[in-house]
């Protein structure tokens, strides 16, 4: 093994292919993450909205490379980055040094200079969002099982998803068939299928991303579920009380929070250019600017495509990305020549909309309903780590396909319903 020392910064999707394509390439590997574990982040929505636990989207990162003891996982948040000594600078005082450093640190949310927002809507990138927009859910109904105040009471049965992309229409769509399918008859108080589920987006249309006419099936769908979808009108303010959408106000005690993200700080760690999302505007190796040694990648980097259009934030682009740095360092450290430079190629676009139908697009391909849903399923079981974790998944779905009950309604944490109101 040589002395070549590479610090991967984030365990997501990059960050593991990357340390995965250097298997066997004789280097130290230092592999650092806020959490123990590896997120199958596609899935998140399922956990938030009752389908699947935790444990069946989320793996420890130590666990996956145990048999590789040329990699040191470590449980740490970087603070910062000095390129010009090489040290990566962590929250508990200890300092890394590199000789080729990887960012993969990922997005969070963006409230656009609203992060008063933050407390009473939050977003969805971590088990600890998911499990509280879960709590949430959850307690509104069993809060509204006990108000004796109808207006309180409506509050309590309205959830606001702030933002149409991916994650707002998943999340719309398994809210409305909890409340108007699986809960009905467990309430004695109530009728959960009077439940409003408001989806509101700034655009013209859900899912901008994908063509016109699977964006319309997808309203479509959405509507029959019961889902209220109000578009070209952006929130201007959130409160435990509702949210203000234009001069109407919606009472919701519930708001979730899919409109937009932000990138890691990395581009101030290194004191390069960022774009407006905070995005590390990268080389065409996907190294950083003027740091050949320094490559970001992932949600944190930009990248654009042949066709001017930037590449988008999702799983397979990070792991093309990953796998494509693991290639360059191969590559320098064999004095091989560069690999040309990165060109993304997109697999398709996916969204489910319940737990009946979705749609994809694969450019000239694109099908939609019952057909994309069983396709979007197989898609996702095979791309989870490890056979514990298909099966587990496979099963659940299967369980809330024969029977409409879902397997994870448990309020876990240890806030109360007074302290939670």
């Amino acid at each position: 093994m040589s002395d070549h020392r590479v610090v991967v910064v984030g365990g997501g999707f990059g960050g593991l292919q990357l340390v995965n394509g250097l298997k066997g390439a004789g280097v130290k590997i230092t592999l650092v993450d806020r959490r123990n574990h590896h997120l199958f982040q596609p899935l998140l929505y399922q956990v938030a909205t009752t389908i699947l636990s935790t444990s069946e989207i989320a793996w420890p990162i130590r666990r996956l490379y145990a048999d590789r003891p040329e990699v040191t996982v470590l449980l740490g948040e970087v603070t910062g980055v000095d390129s010009c000594a090489k040290t990566v600078s962590l929250r508990s005082g200890m300092t890394l040094g590199y000789d080729t450093l990887v960012l993969a640190t990922g997005a969070t949310h963006a409230y656009f200079g609203h992060d008063e927002w933050e407390p009473v809507a939050p977003g969805l990138k971590t088990l600890e969002d998911a499990t509280t927009i879960r709590r949430r859910v959850l307690l509104a109904f069993e809060r509204a099982e006990m108000e004796a105040d109808p207006a309180l009471r409506d509050a309590l049965l309205t959830f606001t998803i702030v933002g149409a992309g991916p994650t707002g229409v998943e999340l719309a769509g398994i809210i409305a068939e909890l409340a108007h399918f699986t809960l009905p008859k467990e309430f004695r108080n109530i009728d959960t299928r009077k439940t409003r589920v408001v989806l509101v987006e700034a655009g013209p249309r859900v899912l901008p991303t994908f063509a016109e006419q699977l964006s319309a099936y997808a309203q479509k769908a959405l509507e029959k579920l019961g889902v209220e979808v109000l578009l070209g009108k952006p929130v201007t303010e959130c409160s435990a009380d509702g949210v203000q959408i234009g001069e109407a106000f919606i009472p919701s005690r519930t708001i979730v929070w899919a409109a937009g993200v932000t990138a890691s700080p990395a581009a101030r760690w290194l004191g390069v250019a960022a774009d407006r999302a905070g995005r590390v505007v990268v080389e065409k190796d996907l190294s950083a600017p003027g740091l050949p040694d320094v490559f970001v990648i992932g949600d944190t980097a930009s990248v654009m495509r042949e066709d001017g259009k930037p590449v988008p934030g999702i799983a397979p682009a990070a792991k093309q990305q990953g796998g494509y740095v693991a290639k360059v360092i191969r590559a320098r450290l064999s004095g091989k020549p560069a690999p040309a430079p990165f060109k993304y190629r997109h697999q398709g676009s996916l969204a489910t909309i319940g737990q009946s139908a979705a749609i994809i697009d694969f450019g000239r391909i694109k099908l939609k309903g019952w057909i994309a849903w069983w396709i979007w399923g197989l898609a996702h079981i095979y791309f989870l780590i490890g056979t514990r974790s298909r099966f587990s998944v496979a099963w659940s779905w299967l369980w809330i396909y024969l029977s409409g009950q879902h397997s994870a309604r448990l309020i876990t944490q240890r806030e109360t319903m007074r302290e939670e109101g």
